[in-house]
Order: C-alpha cells, then sequence, then structure tokens
C-alpha cells in the first residue's frame, strides 16, 4: 500500500514546540506553584478559546517535571472536564482521578505501608458512586443539578460512625493524612492542570469547581485552570440563576458569580494576545516547522524570543545557514497587518487561516486554476477575514464589472498601471494570448475606458483600498475560475441584476463551453428579441468576456451571430467585441469573422490590429482583414 502523502495542515491539537515564547508564562506558573507560601493554591490561566492555554498547560507540565529534585518530585495530574463520562458526576470523576494518581504513587513507593493504602481504600468508599450515578442521570434529563448540599452528601460519613459529621470534613481530613503519609513524602507537590473548563456546560463547571474545593484545604495541592474567566463566571451565573454581570461602569461591584470563582482561584494570569512581531513570527515560524531541520527551527524560535525581548522586529532574525525563508518572509509580512486585527492576536484562528488557504490552493489547483498562491492568498484574506467586502467584489463579478473597478480601486490605492509596452511584450509571447492566468495584463482599451472616468477618491470603502494595496496587484487578472469556486464554496449564486431575467437563460446558454447549450438558442428566438434585448444580451456578453476570458469563443460568437441576425444593433456588437482587452484576444477569435459583416464589425478588427503588437494574433488579424480589404 502507497503510504499517504502529508495533507499540509496545520493540525488543531496542542503544539509540542513552544512557537510563541509562552515559556515565560509556563515558568511564571510553576514559581508560583513550588511557592511554599502559596500552599495550597489554585491559579487561573484565562485567555480566550484558541489563545494557546492548553499549550502553556503542556509546558507547565514540562517545567515543574524539569525543575523535579532527585528525592522529591511534583506530581501533575492533567484533566480535562469537557471529557468526562456523563454517566458518572464531574465532581466523582476529578476525585477518582486524583485518587487514582495517588494510588499509583503509593505502589511505587519503597515505604510500602499500610496505612496509605487504607486511607485509600476509605475514601473510595466515601464516594457514593451510585447516587453520584443516579443523580447524573437525573440531570441530564432535567438539565438540572443538585443543590450543593447533596452534592456535599455524595461524599458519606464512614459506615457505623454515630457522629454528626459531615461527610466532606471527614474526607478532607483523610486525604489531609494520605498526603502527608510516609508512602507520598517523595510527593513535593501535586499539581492538578485543568483543561477546557470554559468548553463544559453549566452544572459540570460548577461540580468540578467544589471538587477543588475538597482538596485546597489540604497543604501540597494546587490546580492550575485553564479557561475564559469571563465565560467560568457567567456559567456560575446560569448554574446559581444570578441576576447578570455587575454594572462595567461601577469598577467596585461584583457579582456573586465573580465573588464565588475568586474565592476558589486566589489569581489569574492572563494569556497575552499576540502582538503584532508576535503574529508576523508565527506566520513565519508555522510555514516552516515542517521543512526545516530541528536544529534550524530551534535557532529560528530563539532568534524570535531574543527579539521579542530586544523589542525587535524580523529584520533582525538574520540568516540561518541552509534554511531559505524569503518567500515565508514575504508572506507573513504581507498578511500580518489584516491578520492581527482581524483575528485578534489568537494563534488557533490563524492556524485555522492558513489551513483554509492550504485547501483553497489544493482544490484551485486541482481544478486547473493557475493562480500564483499569493493572489489566492490575497483573495483568501477578503473571503475569510472581510465578507462583506468579498460578497462586493463577488458582485462585481457576476455583473461583469470586475475589472473596470478593480483597476479603479487599485488606482485609488496607490498602484500604478503598467505601460503599454508591457502589454506589447507579454502579447507577442508564446501563448501570449491566452497567457498564465497568474501574469497581470491590461488592455489599451481598458486604459482608455480609465482615463474617460478616473477614479474619485472615496469611491471605496478604506476596507477594500486598504486590502487593495495588499501585494500582489491584481490588476488584469483572469480570477473568474477562483471566484467561480469560491462562490460555490459560499452559496453565492452569481447572477447580473442587470440583466432582465427573461434573457438570463438565453445568455448562459451562449456562453456555454458546450456547443449544444448554444445551439438549444434557436435563431427564431434572437429574431423575437427587440433592440432593447439585443442590446442589453450584448452588453452583458462584452461584459462577461472581459471578466472572464474563458469565455470568449462562446462570447465572440454569439455577439457575431446576434449582430448578423439583427443588423440594427450593429453599433452595441461592435462596443461589445471591443470590451475585450487586446492582450486577451487568441488566435481563433478573428477567424470568426467573415467577409459579408458589416462596417462596424469589421471596424473592430482594423481597432484590434492598431493596438496590437506584431505577432500571431496580428497576423491572424490580419487575415481576416485580408478577406476583404481594410474595413
Amino acid at each position: 500500500m502507497t503510504a499517504a502523502q502529508p495533507s499540509g495542515l496545520w493540525s488543531d491539537d496542542p503544539s509540542g514546540v513552544d512557537l510563541l515564547s509562552f515559556d515565560a508564562v509556563a515558568q511564571t506558573v510553576a514559581d508560583a506553584l513550588l511557592d511554599e507560601a502559596l500552599d495550597p493554591v489554585a491559579l487561573g490561566l484565562s485567555g480566550s478559546w484558541g489563545s494557546g492555554k492548553t499549550t502553556v498547560l503542556g509546558l507547565v507540565a514540562q517545567e515543574l517535571d524539569r525543575r523535579r529534585a532527585d528525592e522529591q518530585k511534583v506530581l501533575v495530574i492533567q484533566t480535562d472536564p469537557w471529557r468526562y463520562d456523563p454517566s458518572t458526576g464531574a465532581k466523582e470523576s476529578l476525585i477518582a482521578e486524583v485518587l487514582g494518581a495517588l494510588a499509583a504513587e503509593v505502589d511505587r513507593s519503597e515505604t510500602k505501608t499500610d496505612k496509605a493504602k487504607n486511607l485509600l481504600v476509605r475514601l473510595g468508599k466515601r464516594v457514593d458512586w451510585a447516587k453520584a450515578i443516579k443523580l447524573a442521570a437525573k440531570s441530564s434529563l432535567t438539565l438540572q443539578i443538585p443543590d450543593f448540599d447533596k452534592l456535599v452528601e455524595l461524599v458519606k460519613p464512614k459506615e457505623g460512625d454515630k457522629e454528626s459529621v459531615r461527610g466532606l470534613e471527614e474526607f478532607r481530613d483523610e486525604f489531609a493524612e494520605l498526603i502527608a503519609s510516609d508512602d507520598l513524602k517523595h510527593i513535593r507537590a501535586v499539581a492538578v492542570l485543568v483543561d477546557d473548563l470554559d468548553r463544559c456546560l453549566p452544572e459540570t463547571v460548577v461540580e468540578s469547581l467544589e471538587a477543588m474545593r475538597l482538596f485546597l484545604a489540604v497543604p501540597k495541592m494546587s490546580f492550575v485552570i485553564a479557561a475564559d474567566e469571563d465565560r467560568v463566571a457567567d456559567a456560575i451565573r446560569t448554574r446559581f440563576k444570578a441576576t447578570g454581570r455587575p454594572d462595567e461602569s461601577d469598577d467596585e461591584r461584583q457579582d456573586p458569580a465573580t465573588l464565588y470563582l475568586h474565592k476558589i482561584v486566589q489569581t489569574t494570569i492572563p494569556l497575552p494576545a499576540l502582538s503584532h512581531f508576535d503574529t508576523q513570527a508565527y506566520l513565519l515560524l508555522l510555514q516552516l516547522q515542517a521543512t526545516a531541520k530541528p536544529e534550524q527551527l530551534a535557532t529560528l524560535i530563539e532568534r524570535c524570543a531574543q527579539i521579542r525581548r530586544d523589542g525587535g522586529s524580523v529584520d533582525n532574525i538574520g540568516e540561518i545557514s541552509g534554511l531559505a525563508m524569503d518567500d515565508q518572509l514575504a508572506f507573513a509580512a504581507r498578511l500580518t497587518p489584516l491578520l492581527y486585527e482581524k483575528l485578534r492576536g489568537n494563534p488557533r484562528y490563524i492556524k485555522r487561516f492558513l489551513n483554509d488557504l492550504h485547501v483553497r490552493q489544493s482544490v484551485a489547483s486541482r481544478r486547473g486554476i493557475s493562480l500564483d498562491p499569493a493572489v489566492v492568498a490575497k483573495l483568501m484574506t477578503l473571503e475569510a477575514l472581510m465578507k462583506p467586502e468579498f460578497k462586493l467584489l463577488l458582485d462585481w463579478f457576476a455583473k461583469g464589472e470586475m475589472r473596470d473597478h478593480l483597476e479603479r480601486l487599485e488606482e485609488e490605492a496607490g498602484r500604478p498601471a503598467q505601460s503599454d509596452t508591457a502589454d506589447a511584450q507579454r502579447q507577442d509571447e508564446p501563448n501570449g494570448a491566452a497567457g498564465s492566468a497568474a501574469q497581470p495584463r491590461r488592455s489599451a482599451s481598458a486604459r482608455r475606458s480609465r482615463a474617460a472616468t478616473p477614479a474619485a477618491s472615496g469611491q471605496f470603502s478604506q476596507a477594500m483600498v486598504r486590502w487593495a494595496k495588499l501585494a500582489p496587484p491584481l490588476r488584469g487578472l483572469d480570477l473568474s475560475p477562483y471566484l467561480t469556486l469560491a462562490a460555490t464554496f459560499a452559496g453565492v449564486t452569481l447572477i447580473d441584476d442587470s440583466l432582465p431575467e427573461r434573457l438570463r437563460d438565453i445568455a448562459a446558454n451562449l456562453l456555454s463551453e458546450s456547443r449544444r447549450e448554444q445551439a438549444s438558442v434557436t435563431d427564431a428566438e434572437l429574431d423575437e428579441l427587440g433592440d432593447g434585448d439585443a442590446t442589453d444580451l450584448l452588453r452583458h456578453i462584452g461584459r462577461t468576456m472581459r471578466d472572464q476570458p474563458t469565455k470568449q469563443k462562446g462570447g465572440v460568437n454569439a455577439i457575431l451571430r446576434i449582430a448578423r441576425r439583427r443588423p440594427s444593433v450593429a453599433g452595441s456588437a461592435r462596443d461589445a467585441l471591443l470590451m475585450l482587452p487586446p492582450s486577451e484576444i487568441t488566435i481563433a477569435t478573428p477567424m470568426q469573422f467573415k467577409a459579408d459583416d458589416s462596417a462596424p464589425i469589421r471596424g473592430v478588427l482594423t481597432t484590434w490590429k492598431g493596438k496590437l503588437p506584431d505577432g500571431q494574433v496580428k497576423r491572424a488579424v490580419d487575415s481576416a482583414l485580408g478577406n476583404r480589404g481594410t474595413a
């Protein structure tokens, strides 16, 4: 069996490599966990979804392991309430994980006394697992959770104990004995790293916090709760049916939900969002992570970390032996401003954008769309981050107005127009007329049109102008295959609203690449059109050809066919043909003209001849004109 090729996508799982210098946060957390003055302690690690909290928890575990002494260790227990079995309560699940980890340490203990084992058995019996399962099932049916007193009762008194001692207090006392036992004297501290609490339902959030309260009266116990603090407070508020958030204008006031959380969590360490430099460095590192050698990547990560400390820029990275990164640096420089602003410095969103971009490039390539990756990236930026502006671009495309608008947009953005010489040189290159879709081309007719209607300052939104300033320029590119694909992904139907609905089927069939569909439009249908409808149809076909060069053959054939059936609209047919940029004309197009075409139609050939450089296409125009001399 052939091994599957890597997809080139970035995993959404936490990174095993610290690409963002989160080690500084992890070391700060480890300092607090090992501070005897804070024993026991619960710390919050707060950040939005995708900000890197899980990655930091992994770095905390690594840092605690690095600091272990020969005779003592920090027992790290990593737990995720979001993945708890719903058939058992969250409180019981967390208790079981802690007791299970300590039981494993007791088994490995060199002392091996009976005291610790007996305490573990007694602690296990204190949890009424039958009641826990019953209450969990009830909660799942009614979407309610028992009140706090019933939760406490799950930790039941010892059998035969006639004293009216609450099970919670007895559990804490026996757990403290277990932690202080000789079998666990090699444990310096127990650090429970809690992840994804902000993903859980309110019931699970509150149960998990109550379980932490159970342990936080015992020395050596510590918790790190990685969650969006606001979401956790919202869950508490929902669980206890609080009246709502405090008034933001009153900084001194705190609602009961926030006070409840702060009673458990002594302090919260916010996870910083990525800065502008962090975003640029992250884009660079993600691109090179799969191709750079481990030692090269390590050097690059260290240099980025040093730049963060020194306050420099990516220009200070310098060269790394054997590692080419000019393209990746250029890519990061292009996209950083918009990604930093639109994605708010969120690592997960940045990674998702790169994955979406890679998928779009892969699908486009397999569909035969040969746009430069930089062009696809620019279009994806608009599509993913500026949805209203992307819809506007699709509207231009549907109406056949995209090239004109893009040229005016780039003029307003300060992008210079290309010279006539460049157009002429491109026209005479091999396959010059059909050329690469990734090469910008601009027609003389478009230049004339733009000169007649110059771009007015403020014609486009600031967001569109800002996007237009991104490299590379899109002037003259054939973007139609990509936009057609993007419209299908977005579920957008490309319809020219300016074309009367009665003409849309005729236009679609005439512009089709299928001869059968072209032939389905009969001469009788064309003869029945009034001059107004025929003019609207011709204008639509001309604009479509201009924005979608792949429809040139069908479009020219349709325009000539209409002009031959209805001489009264020959002028409109001529104007439609002249919408086709000379730099886009293929060798086959002049061959569609006939010697007996009307003078306005033959005049198109003369106009083209004056605008074309010497080459195969101009010779084809000469040949078509030779059928009847110069028109």
